[in-house]
């Protein structure tokens, strides 16, 4: 019986052998694999810098700002004096003490 016993073991052992190394392989090829991702994502960071080196210069739409003309600030700051108004004329007709903050 112990001859029996003694195979198992052995052939226990062999299995954990095999899949120990298995797993080892498996877990220097990630290791590679993620420093590989990680010297392309480093050499693909975008900077906020444009690059004024390389001729053209495109400037995507989230770069792109305009100024406002003065006559459209000046609308707009009528029509938030109107809707300031008109919230503090509702304050005032309904008789109550509370604060509106607009």
């Amino acid at each position: 019986m112990s001859k029996n016993r003694v195979e198992k073991l052995e052939s226990t052992v062999a299995e954990l052998e095999s899949t120990v190394d298995g797993l080892t392989d498996e877990l220097i090829e990630s290791k590679e694999r993620i420093r590989v991702l990680e010297a392309e994502l480093d050499t693909e960071s975008p900077t906020r810098v444009p690059d004024r080196r390389g001729g053209e210069e495109v400037e995507s739409e989230d770069e792109v700002t305009q100024e406002a003309a003065p006559d459209e600030v000046a609308e707009a700051a009528a029509d938030a004096d109107g809707e300031e108004t008109t919230a503090q004329d509702e304050a005032e007709d309904s008789g109550s003490d509370d604060i509106i903050v607009a």
